[in-house]
């Protein structure tokens, strides 16, 4: 290990690689299911998210690091018996998540099932809708797998959460307990069934104590992330700092997490943590051995963002999605996705796919302050942005607006 603070492009190259952000585009074979499934492993999960302006986030995730992928592939590994091996429950927020690990998730629906929280405790301590719990899973178990839309309601029909029918609460509760998983899909809607009809066999159900699931996901986290301020830990795996920092502590008196000094982005110095796993890459990177050549677009719900504050550390860039604003106050765009340029974010870009006629829309192209557009900078740009159009099967980009213009006019005309 160096003696010196870790210099900045090591810590960068480790933090990609971690996320498996370092190979150059197209050195990758077609994805097979084990390189889909290898990469939800190497992150610990992927959140789902609704907004669909391109591809959903869960999908873009993957595309990010593996090039064009059928989607449907991705889908067997959740929901085709014989072939599942992942599942969907909370991780970090609505999450994809390794059935390896299945077993750390069941103190969470042990814990909801005992202690569920004021509002859930409240629904739950009327009769009606202890009931409707009843009689929700006693259909699914008669009938097989059902979604929300499968059970009649005759209330307000808004869309929010809070406007749910109550079937929709009754399977939301049954699926944070464990009794009911997510089996299917079906126009994005969650097909729930029983646990004992989706989960394999092979699968270890065993529960671990929750300070030992608690530990683990931490672990996971700082292995995911590749290096971090201790703090940033938390995100990753969803706790709140406060409540993280005593498991993060036992993992770094035992070993398991080692300090390390290193230079930010801002040129100042910080104490940082990797994985003593990852200590030999650190070592790697800093001998110029892992080299990021990766150029690609993330989404805004990408894990490389989820430690608070990372990417003013280590890029000097700040992720912000800003589809839950008004208009007027946003400055980017509804659902920005950054442009990862080897070792940089270089930039973000505002997109909409018009699926009927193939069509992908650049509504707003950004450059970061002081990146310019070199020939590289510009081919390399203009590649991955071919391989986002096959994976979305449009056959046109129109760039609306760039800044600097000269960006886009260059990307256009490479194009």
């Amino acid at each position: 290990m160096l003696n010196c603070p870790y210099p900045l492009p090591a810590l960068r190259a480790v933090a990609l690689h971690a996320q498996r952000l370092t190979a150059p585009n197209g050195a990758e074979s077609p994805p097979t299911l084990d390189a889909l499934d290898e990469v939800v492993e190497l992150l610990s999960c992927i959140q789902i998210d609704t907004l669909h302006l391109v591809a959903r986030s869960q999908y873009l995730v993957m595309w990010s690091r593996l090039g064009t992928y059928d989607p449907a592939d991705f889908d067997r590994l959740l929901f085709e018996p014989g072939r599942r091996r992942l599942f969907e429950y909370w991780g970090h927020a609505a999450s994809i998540i390794p059935l390896d690990a299945y077993r750390y998730h069941v103190p969470y629906m042990q814990h909801f099932e005992m202690s569920p929280g004021r509002w859930w405790e409240r629904w739950l301590t009327a009769e009606a809708n202890r009931e409707i719990v009843h009689l929700v899973l006693e259909r699914i178990r008669a009938e097989g797998a059902l979604r929300a839309a499968d059970f009649q309601h005759d209330g307000p029909k808004r869309g929010s959460w809070w406007d749910w029918k109550p079937a929709k609460f009754a399977l939301e509760y049954l699926f944070a307990t464990g009794v009911l998983m997510v089996s299917n899909r079906v126009n994005f809607q969650r097909v729930y069934d029983l646990r004992e009809r989706v989960l394999p066999a092979w699968v270890d159900q065993v529960g671990v104590t929750k300070d030992d699931a608690k530990r683990h996901s931490l672990e996971q986290g700082v292995k995911a992330l590749g290096v971090c301020r201790l703090a940033q830990a938390a995100e990753y795996a969803y706790m709140r700092r406060g409540d993280a920092r005593p498991y993060l502590e036992v993992l770094v008196r035992e070993g398991v997490i080692v300090e390390v000094e290193g230079t930010l982005h801002d040129g100042s110095t910080a104490t940082l943590v990797v994985h003593r796993d990852h200590l030999p890459l650190l070592d790697q990177a800093a001998d110029g051995i892992i080299r990021p050549a990766r150029t690609t677009f993330l989404s805004p719900f990408d894990s490389l963002f989820w430690a608070r504050g990372r990417d003013e550390d280590l890029w000097g860039f700040q992720q912000v999605l800003e589809a839950y604003k008004r208009e007027p106050d946003r400055r980017w765009g509804y659902f920005c996705l950054p442009i990862l340029h080897h070792d940089r974010l270089v930039g973000r870009f505002d997109p909409k796919l018009e699926r009927k006629n193939g069509l992908l829309r650049l509504r707003a192209l950004y450059l970061e302050p002081g990146i310019e557009p070199d020939e590289t900078l510009v081919a390399d740009v203009a590649a991955a942005l071919r391989d986002f159009l096959r994976f979305h099967k449009a056959g046109e980009v129109v760039i609306e607006r760039s800044d600097p213009p000269e960006f886009g006019e260059r990307l256009a005309r490479a194009l």
